[in-house]
């Protein structure tokens, strides 16, 4: 069953930002996973308005996510972000 890492994260420093942004395509698509949305325009519909990025991934499996974000890849990749954004990262399932 597929399963989604949804992303909200708020942008402090975007040319430090823009580095960890090359780094994750290729660790994603390792996974097997892919991007679904990327920060594009969003609309709120209902509730507070959201001011952050959003990003959307789809992966085969909740594990290849869990996989994916604890990788030895991705976590360096966290390292280049660190002090660029803050964020909320969750994993759920799809039906």
């Amino acid at each position: 069953m597929s399963a989604y890492i949804i992303a909200r994260v708020n942008v402090t420093d975007m040319t430090q930002y823009k580095e960890y942004t090359k780094l994750t395509p290729g660790i994603i698509e390792k996974f097997g996973g892919k991007f679904i949305a990327r920060g594009g325009e969003v609309t709120t519909l209902e509730g507070d308005e959201e001011e952050n990025r959003v990003v959307l991934l789809e992966f085969p499996t909740a594990q290849a996510a869990k996989d994916f974000y604890n990788s030895d890849e991705y976590q360096a990749a966290i390292k280049v972000r660190e002090g660029a954004s803050e964020g909320q990262f969750i994993v759920v399932d799809g039906i």
